[in-house]
């Protein structure tokens, strides 16, 4: 039963139970009535405009999902990322975010300061990066 329905039976109740409307009970009844009847019309309206905007989202989504796939193919961009590292600047204590094949290279300036930063990371030399770092060491 939709509320204008439940309403309507309200409605219905209220005039079968023979109320004056005279008296300020029955104008009172009737004029919560009135108001519950125009509330009940424009949710209806609200949930009209609701199912339609329901129905363009998702012809949206069904155009943008088919571009996707045009734009991108089968392509799986969920390929894990690179791991990043923190690096702490000794001298301005600046927290720097970098990749393997950064720390491979050995050495770093300071986005912050300037401090010029060396690294000496062993595994470097089985790493096939083919980064500076690498060529050097394995000379």
């Amino acid at each position: 039963m939709t509320i204008t329905e439940k309403v309507a039976y309200l409605r219905g109740l209220s005039e079968g139970m023979s109320i004056d409307e005279k008296s300020n009970e029955g104008r009172l009844l009737k004029a919560i009535i009135d108001v519950l009847d125009d509330m009940a019309f424009s949710i209806a309206d609200v949930e009209d405009g609701l199912d339609e905007v329901c129905e363009q989202l998702e012809a949206v989504d069904e155009d943008l999902d088919t571009l996707e796939q045009d734009f991108y193919g089968d392509e799986d961009y969920d390929d894990e990322d690179e791991e990043l590292y923190e690096v702490t600047c000794p001298s301005c204590g600046e927290e720097i975010c970098m990749d393997y094949d950064m720390l491979c290279e050995g050495e770093i300036e300071c986005p912050s300061c300037g401090q010029h930063l060396e690294f000496d990371i062993e595994d470097c030399e089985s790493c096939d990066c083919g980064c500076e770092g690498c060529a050097e060491e394995k000379e």
